[in-house]
Order: C-alpha cells, then structure tokens, then sequence
C-alpha cells in the first residue's frame, strides 16, 4: 500500500480541498465518535469517482465508501487506506415530471423537501432520516411504513470491474435493511425514483406528523446512529432491552437512551470500544433473558 503515491495521484484530478489527510472521522459521523482516516476524498463527479477507485486499486490502497455517516461507527485506531465520502459534494438532483433524478449524496431531508415542493408524494417518511439516498438505497431504509424499494426505479452502480452499469428496482434485491450493494464494491452513483402526484398541504402535514413522533420518541439531543439494532422477527429490539431493564445502561460515555431503549447515546467523551462494549452486553443480556439475538443495525468499521 502507498497512501502518498495514490494521494501524487489523486492530486492530479482533485482540488486540494478534496483530499483530506489524517482526517479525523469525528468530524464525520453522526456519533461523534472515530479515529483518523489516512485519507478522505470527497468527489463531485462520476468520473472523479471512477478515477478515485483505479488509483487506489492500482497503489493497493485498501478503500471504503460512506456517505453522510448516520449509520457508521468507526473505531477508536481509525481507518487504515481511503474514505470516498459520497455526500454534500455529490448532492444534485432534479424533477422530472413524476421522477426524480438525484446523486446518491443527497440528504433524505433535502429530497423530501425537493419532493414536497414538486407536488409529489411517495418521499414524506424520509424526512427526519439523518442519511443519504446512496446509503438509504444501500440498506433499503425505512419508516413508518415506507421503504425505499418502494419508490426506486433504477439505480446507476459503479460495479467492481471500474464500469458504471444500471440497475432496476428487482436487480437490487432490495429487502428488511438490506440490498445486494452491501458488502461488495459496488457505488451507487444516482438514483431515479418514481413518485406520485401529491398535494403540498397533505405531504407537508404528514412530514410535520413524522417529525413530531421522532421529537418525542428519539434522543434527538444526543448524538447517536440510529436505531442500535435491527428490529428482530416478531419482535422490537427497544422493548426487548428495557424488558431487561436496560433502560440507561452506560459503558464510559455509551449509554442507552432513558428516552429510546433502541438508541445508543454519546453522552460527550464516548469511545467506540465504549459503544462496542455496549452493544455486547446487550446482546447478551438479551439473549440470556428474552431467548432472541439482536443483530447491530450500526455499521462498525476501521481497525482493530
């Protein structure tokens, strides 16, 4: 691996505000929490993307891709080799007749409103979701009875031999928190969903409704990933750990919300061995009293 031949390299086809080293990846993730990544690039263009990933393969630069960090904890060493942060750089979109086109680094918030305002419907429960389309897409996200695989068309992916292809709503596989882009790859570029026609009062009062049930559910305050666990079959993981009793819970500054079992907190100063801690014994604890092994939600990487 050789971080400053890729960065000699990138450098050709980046603005220096692009490339970012030593990157701390607190500044980058919802939970405030992570080490350094060696490197950050933060592209603007397909073409900048597929030229990020040549090179990085060419100099044996191991990579990973994130978007606005809401579902990610990395760990306290950081990353090792490059971040392709697909986010605010990579964030255009626009209305065409019921469809919208957009960059996978979208916000879900920015896109909902997009939506509200073109008169379309389809788009409301993402509003309050803290994340990107790429990664919505990614992990087919979901809430209060929507999912992403129901307003997905089709799906432009860089795929693991460096050519950008197309991909329909069936080709993703798009299921519960899941999609055939998870662990490979595979970058999700831009998106096309198909909406319907709505009424601006009627969506915008559904979204006020959904962001009002998240203000008083959710440890919005604190900084968090989301829902810790995935929501196990027949079951609710949040209740599931406050039947345990739990309900506040804390490793250093990881603590599970007194407002939302389902929610790991950062009270300040947590690290992620704190939040790893945490999830463990939760896991086990869960498991010895309620028979059901929880699966983490939080995607958890760097080194060890």
């Amino acid at each position: 691996m050789s971080i400053d031949k890729a960065y000699q390299a990138l450098s050709a086809i980046f603005q220096p505000e692009q490339l970012l080293r030593n990157e701390s990846m607190k500044k980058h993730t919802s939970f405030r929490i992570g080490g350094l990544a060696d490197l950050m690039i933060l592209p603007g263009t397909d073409e900048q993307i597929q030229n990020a990933v040549a090179i990085l393969k060419e100099h044996q630069v191991p990579f990973m891709v994130m978007g606005n960090g809401s579902n990610l904890l990395v760990r306290d060493n950081g990353i090792r080799g490059a971040v392709i942060k697909i986010a605010d750089t990579f964030s255009n979109a626009h209305v065409q007749g019921k469809s919208i086109k957009a960059q996978a680094g979208i916000l879900l918030s920015t896109l909902s409103k997009l939506a509200l305002n073109s008169n379309l419907t389809g788009l409301e429960y993402i509003s309050g979701i803290p994340g990107t389309l790429g990664g919505a897409v990614t992990m087919n996200a979901g809430a209060y009875g929507g999912e992403m695989k129901d307003v997905v068309k089709s799906v432009s992916i860089l795929n693991e031999d460096g050519k950008i292809q197309l991909l329909d709503n069936e080709q993703l596989g798009l299921g519960y928190r899941t999609s055939i882009i998870q662990n490979t790859e595979k970058i999700i570029l831009e998106v096309i969903m198909e909406l319907k026609s709505g009424n601006y009062e009627t969506s915008y009062a559904l979204i006020q409704d959904f962001s009002k049930r998240r203000q008083e559910k959710q440890p919005l305050a604190y900084p968090s990933a989301g829902s810790a666990f995935k929501r196990p079959v027949g079951y609710y993981a949040g209740k599931l750990i406050q039947d345990c009793g739990l309900k506040g819970m804390r490793v250093g500054d990881a603590q599970i919300s007194e407002k939302h079992s389902g929610f790991i907190i950062n009270l300040g100063n947590a690290t992620a061995n704190d939040v790893i801690q945490l999830i463990e014994q939760v896991k086990s604890k869960v498991e010895e009293m309620e028979g059901v092994e929880l699966q983490p939600e939080v995607r958890i990487v760097g080194e060890a």
